[in-house]
């Protein structure tokens, strides 16, 4: 099978995301990607509007940061807003039959672009969603889609985002129960236009996660879904 090509685009605080960022290259490599790694946003869009990829992962915390004075001390550095022209270019690349991946964090960025959520399907809600720190999770596979088709349950320690928003049109994935009060929380999700196709996983906080078996086998999936495989 000819490789594909993939631009994962990371960066951001309170991950270790260019060494996961490069940790999901190695995963997908195994599924036939070719991915570049570039953790300067700015940089990554432009890469895009001059280059054909099959598949966009983003994998980034990068927004304006307003929402917490906790966040003061690393607006200096990480707050981002993303231009109109980079808007265009990753929607562009969605309407055009690209592929785009996103994980976990993905859901916070670009606050500014109303229709971000609707596109990725899913977002943080500030004062709604939650996550308590880190821990075993039993992941469950949802219904019969072509993407999860015979995957099985698996267990990965990671952050359980609670109370997302996920669109109307989305399809979920997988779920994890809550040890907090034993709700079952929504965690992955396909959309598909005419055109593109879209999938949503909340898991990612590390390298530990995208690499243990039962995920690494769901980002693969995922991918090749995304890009029509």
């Amino acid at each position: 099978m000819k490789k594909r090509s993939n631009l994962i685009l990371t960066g951001g605080i309170n991950h270790d995301f260019v060494d996961t960022a490069h940790a999901i290259a190695d995963v997908l490599a195994d599924a036939q990607f070719r991915s570049t790694v570039i953790d300067d946003l700015s940089e990554g869009f432009e890469l895009l509007a001059s280059t054909k990829f099959d598949l966009i992962t983003l994998f980034a915390l990068r927004w304006r940061m307003l929402d917490d004075d906790k966040y003061i001390p690393d607006r200096a550095r990480w707050a981002y807003e993303i231009s109109e022209r980079d808007r265009h270019t990753l929607a562009k690349h969605v309407a055009n039959g690209g592929g785009l991946l996103g994980l976990h964090t993905a859901a916070i960025c670009f606050d500014t672009w109303p229709e971000w959520p609707e596109l990725l399907g899913a977002a943080w809600v500030w004062r709604q969603t939650f996550h308590p720190p880190p821990a075993e999770l039993l992941v469950r596979v949802v219904g019969d889609h072509a993407l999860t088709r015979g995957l099985k349950d698996f267990l990965v320690v990671d952050e359980l985002y609670h109370n997302l928003w996920s669109s109307p049109t989305s399809i979920p994935l997988l779920f994890a129960d809550s040890a907090e009060d034993g709700s079952r929380q929504q965690i992955a999700f396909a959309s598909a236009t005419s055109t593109g196709r879209v999938v949503y996983n909340a898991l990612g906080h590390d390298r530990d996660s995208v690499t243990t078996e039962g995920h690494a086998r769901f980002l693969q999936r995922a991918a090749n879904w995304c890009t029509l495989i």
